[in-house]
């Protein structure tokens, strides 16, 4: 973090152990495989009946995974958005990230890649357009994309369900005083990768989407969020905090004292230590 006191380099704000994101990983991906719908005849291959997009999915994955589900050559869907005369807001300027909203969408036999994005883009627009969302995006001085991002960022971030109000509280919060956002989620999307360690060559990445350089929110929302996340972008949990760090699975520890963050990351780095050096013993069978 950019601080007068301590280094950047001994500082972070959402720092997680490797354990904790990799049992994460591992809830995500078995989720995006459980989850088709197939139907099974004598004579021919499973069809898949329905195509579900989990919440915190990229574009870029739904776009592959609508390629996959469709047998169509990878990067078909990508090339599709010219034609797809897709709603989006004027701020997306033509990029449908956060806006192809997590859910189940029925494969009907003329299925397109165009149809499909549309699809998702109408059902965002449902979800977002609605009075709920565009009040709670003007409390808090947003616009509905603006809040949209936040969500986003909510999604990547947030270790459970509970934590998301006080991620997003923690946002607002550093916008409110003028603090760099400094989310790891953020320079993974600008890397281009999925959740990693980030280091301190990682947070100069010289990219708007580098919310360790950069002020305020990126430029787009980095992934398409589930309503969990945009219902607490919009109501976030009252509190002072400032920072938060996953210590280990299911423990965030939230925190407006920077030596208090502090402490939790030393223990959060304990931690992952620990478990890097237990799953490197040979097991004993």
């Amino acid at each position: 973090m950019q601080m007068n006191t301590p280094s950047r380099n001994s500082i972070r704000l959402t720092r997680r152990g490797r354990f904790a994101l990799a049992t994460l990983g591992a809830v995500v991906a078995g989720t995006a495989v459980a989850v088709p719908l197939l139907i099974m005849t004598d004579e021919e291959e499973p069809r898949p009946e329905a195509l579900v997009v989990p919440a915190g999915w990229r574009a870029s994955q739904v776009y592959a995974a609508i390629d996959k589900t469709l047998d169509l050559p990878a990067g078909t869907t990508k090339k599709s958005l010219a034609k797809a005369d897709l709603k989006l807001p004027n701020e997306a300027d033509g990029n449908p990230e956060g806006y192809l909203f997590p859910d189940t969408y029925p494969l009907p036999e003329n299925a397109t890649p165009q149809k499909l994005l549309a699809g998702m883009v109408d059902t965002a627009n449902k979800k977002f357009n609605g009075a709920p969302v565009a009040a709670g995006a003007q409390r808090n001085a947003m616009n509905v994309y603006q809040a949209v991002t936040v969500a986003s960022i909510v999604q990547a971030e947030a270790a459970t369900k509970a934590d998301m109000g006080k991620v997003a509280r923690v946002i607002f919060n550093r916008l409110e005083r003028g603090m760099p956002l400094q989310m790891d989620s953020t320079v993974d999307y600008a890397l281009n990768r999925g959740k990693a360690r980030t280091t301190p060559a990682d947070t100069e990445v010289d990219s708007p989407y580098n919310s360790y350089r950069r002020m305020g929110l990126p430029p787009t929302p980095i992934d398409n969020p589930g309503e969990d996340a945009v219902r607490a972008a919009i109501n976030p949990t009252p509190g002072d905090w400032l920072y938060f760090v996953t210590v280990r699975q299911g423990e965030t520890r939230f925190t407006a004292d920077l030596a208090e963050h502090q402490r939790n990351m030393a223990e959060a780095e304990a931690e992952r230590k620990k478990a890097a050096e237990k799953s490197a013993q040979p097991s004993s069978a």
